[in-house]
C-alpha cells in the first residue's frame, strides 16, 4: 500500500523501478543464453555468440553483462568484430561507456595489452578517443564548453592506458590521435568559445552594475555623516556594522567577479584551456558574483531598516523574506550550471575503479 502511494504521488519513481526490472529481466536473459552457448563444443561457435553480445553490451555501456560473460568465456575479453577489428574497450571509447571502460582497471596486468590492439584501419584506441562523441552522448552535458572539457577528459583518460609510442602514432590515413582530436572537434571548440563569451558577458554587466551600486553606498552612508567629525551619523548601530560589512565584501568579490570574466572574455580559447583553466576561472566568477550579490541584498536591507525601521523588527523580517527573492532566483538559475562545472572540474570524475573483482 505504501509503494503504491509513493509510486502515484511520484511517478518517476515508478519508471526507475520498471527499468531496473527490466534490466534483471534482460540480464537473466543473458545468464540464460550463456548456460546455453556454454554447451556447444565447438569454441569457434562459442565465440560466434558471445561477441555480438560483448560488443552490443559494450556500445550501450552495461558493464554487468560482459562481466558476467567473461567469467563464463574468459577469451570473451579478447574477442573482436570481423568487421573492423574492434574489440570492448574500443566499442567503449567510441561510444563513450565510461562504465564498460572502467573494467580496464580490473584487467590482470598481464591481459592490459588488450588496451594496445588496432584496428584494421590502424587506429588504436586513442585515435577512437580522439574522434567526437555521438550526439546522445554530447547532449546529456550542458553547454558546449563543458562538452568539450568531457572528450578532453576521455582523450586524457585513454591516452594514460595505451604505450608510449601509440600517442604519436599514425593510422593508414596518416593521421595522429591529436591530429584527429583536433580536426573533429574545432567546431565543438568555436561553439565552446561562444558559449563562455556569452555567459561571462552576461555576468560581467551584472558584476559591474554591482561595483558601482555597492561604492556609491560606501559613499552615501544610510543616516548621513556628522557635520562635526565626518563620523556617520548611525555607526553605532549593530545593523550599520553589518552594512558596511556586507557592502565592502560585495564590493571586494563583485570586483573579483568582474575580473574573472574579463580574463574569460581575453583568453585564447587553446584546446586545453577547456580542461582547467577556462572552467576554473568561471567558477570562480560565478561564486564571487553569487556572494556579491547576496551581500549587496544584506546592505540593502539594513539601509532599508536604519533609514525607515524606527526599532521595529516587524520591517526587518518583511524585507528579508523580500530580499530572498533575487538570491532564490539566482540561485535556481545559475546553481545547477555552477554544480556541474564543480563537479566536472574538480569531482571524483566518471573514471576509476568501481569494482575489486577480477577482469579477464
Amino acid at each position: 500500500m505504501i509503494w503504491k502511494t509513493i509510486i502515484y504521488l511520484a511517478p518517476p519513481i515508478k519508471q526507475i523501478k520498471d527499468k531496473k526490472q527490466m534490466h534483471n529481466h534482460a540480464f537473466q536473459l543473458v545468464m540464460l543464453i550463456c548456460k546455453r552457448i556454454e554447451t556447444l563444443n565447438n569454441l569457434n561457435d562459442q565465440e560466434t555468440h558471445y561477441a555480438a553480445a560483448v560488443a552490443t553490451a559494450a556500445r550501450v555501456d552495461n558493464p554487468e553483462v560482459i562481466e558476467e560473460i567473461v567469467e563464463i568465456f574468459p577469451n570473451a575479453i579478447w574477442v573482436h568484430d570481423s568487421e573492423d577489428h574492434d574489440h570492448m574497450f574500443h566499442f567503449a571509447v567510441e561510444n563513450r561507456s565510461e562504465n564498460v571502460f572502467n573494467l580496464a582497471y580490473q584487467v590482470d596486468g598481464n591481459k592490459l595489452r588488450v588496451m594496445n590492439m588496432i584496428d584494421n584501419h590502424g587506429n588504436t584506441i586513442l585515435h577512437l578517443a580522439g574522434r567526437l562523441a555521438k550526439p546522445q552522448k554530447l547532449n546529456l552535458i550542458s553547454g558546449a564548453a563543458l562538452q568539450m572539457q568531457r572528450e578532453l577528459q576521455w582523450f586524457k583518460e585513454v591516452e594514460r592506458w595505451v604505450r608510449q609510442d601509440y600517442k604519436e602514432r599514425t593510422n593508414k590515413g596518416g593521421k595522429t590521435p591529436q591530429m584527429i582530436f583536433t580536426e573533429e572537434h574545432k567546431n565543438l571548440v568555436i561553439d565552446g568559445e561562444k558559449w563562455m563569451r556569452d555567459t561571462a558577458n552576461s555576468c560581467a554587466i551584472v558584476a559591474s552594475l554591482i561595483v558601482t551600486i555597492v561604492f556609491a553606498a560606501a559613499i552615501t552612508v544610510p543616516g548621513g555623516n556628522n557635520q562635526n567629525d565626518g563620523q556617520p551619523v548611525l555607526f553605532k548601530r549593530n545593523a550599520f556594522i553589518i552594512f558596511a560589512i556586507s557592502d565592502a565584501i560585495s564590493l571586494f568579490s563583485s570586483a573579483t567577479s568582474l575580473l574573472m570574466f574579463l580574463a574569460i572574455l581575453t583568453s585564447r580559447y587553446a584546446e586545453m584551456d577547456f580542461l582547467y583553466a577556462l572552467p576554473k576561472k568561471l567558477i570562480i566568477g560565478l561564486v564571487t558574483l553569487f556572494l556579491s550579490i547576496t551581500f549587496m541584498i544584506i546592505a540593502f536591507c539594513c539601509t532599508l531598516y536604519l533609514v525607515f525601521g524606527r526599532g521595529e523588527n516587524w520591517v526587518l523580517i518583511g524585507v528579508a523574506i523580500l530580499a530572498s527573492l533575487p538570491i532564490t532566483s539566482f540561485v535556481f538559475q545559475q546553481f545547477p550550471l555552477l554544480v556541474d562545472l564543480i563537479s566536472s572540474t574538480y569531482g571524483p570524475g566518471i573514471f576509476g575503479k568501481r569494482s575489486d573483482r577480477p577482469f579477464g
